[in-house]
């Protein structure tokens, strides 16, 4: 069986690509087994939902003819 570590691995690496059906299996195994990874996974789903929601900040350059501050 897997521990924390490894299954946090494999909770970033199911964001980034799929998993083989045996890391899920494992994954899945251990998160029914372990409440802190089961948190910590709804946590990090719920991070990247939110930051997928939050709109992208217009943020415009500085330009050369900006007063500075002295």
């Amino acid at each position: 069986m897997m521990n924390c570590q490894q299954a946090v691995r494999l909770m970033s690496d199911e964001m980034d690509r799929g998993l083989a059906g045996s890391e899920r299996f494992s994954l899945r195994l251990h998160s029914l087994l372990c409440v802190g990874c089961r948190n910590y996974q709804r946590q990090i789903s719920f991070l990247r939902q939110a930051c997928r929601a939050t709109p992208p900040a217009d943020v415009t350059p500085p330009t050369a003819s900006s007063p500075t501050r002295e």
